[in-house]
């Protein structure tokens, strides 16, 4: 059959051309419907019960060079973009909630359990109440170091964590795919536009957490 036929044929059915959403292979459906149906409203009740505030965390690195891999130029000549030869990273982690809060912390290095818990320490002292902090499954928020500081301030913060290879339902995700293109300026622009936050968590895999 020819391909422009399929294509005809897939148009007739309602199908077309888009851009692939990316999911691990090693994610498992289950899972995420168990976080869906009993963790989430779980975490959202007990928030609830005792009057603490739910945020969700993420680490990203941003690099000084562009991520835009297209841009506008006469035909068959191809547009230009002077990026540095030094390529420098830094990284952020991050923490927002549905009521359009953000709070975020820069670093150079590697995450690790002393830099988690030293951002826990400003989440807790800012808030004014306990925090529920959903976190992804990275290797630093499990380690002893930060179960033992998570023990000793049970009353001021617990964390929990989203189902592995699970990015989509992090809402905390959207804002550093808007941050891949900007940088520290941007964070403290976002910090004063809560709107702006509240629209991360209208994208369709996170709405439960609106």
């Amino acid at each position: 059959m020819p391909i422009r036929t399929v294509g005809m044929y897939l148009s007739r059915w309602g199908f077309t051309p888009q851009k692939p959403v990316k999911k691990a292979r090693e994610q498992k459906p289950e899972a995420i419907k168990q976080w869906l149906k009993e963790d989430y409203p779980r975490i959202a009740g007990q928030a609830k019960k005792e009057k603490a505030e739910i945020l969700w965390g993420d680490e990203t690195g941003i690099q000084n060079e562009a991520n835009h891999t297209r841009g506008y130029s006469p035909q068959r000549i191809k547009p230009v973009l002077r990026i540095p030869s030094k390529k420098e990273r830094i990284s952020m982690i991050s923490a927002i909630n549905n009521e359009g809060k953000v709070r975020f912390m820069i670093y150079r290095e590697s995450m690790t359990s002393s830099r988690l818990i030293g951002f826990m320490t400003r989440l807790i002292k800012d808030a004014g109440r306990k925090v529920c902090l959903i976190l992804d499954n990275l290797k630093a928020h499990h380690s002893k170091a930060v179960a033992e500081w998570l023990e000793k301030k049970k009353d001021n913060i617990a964390v929990f964590y989203l189902p592995t290879y699970s990015p989509e339902l992090n809402p905390d995700e959207y804002l550093n795919n808007d941050l891949k293109h900007k940088t520290e300026s941007f964070m403290r622009t976002l910090v004063k536009r809560p709107h702006h936050v509240k629209k991360y968590f209208k994208h369709k895999a996170v709405a439960y957490a609106a």
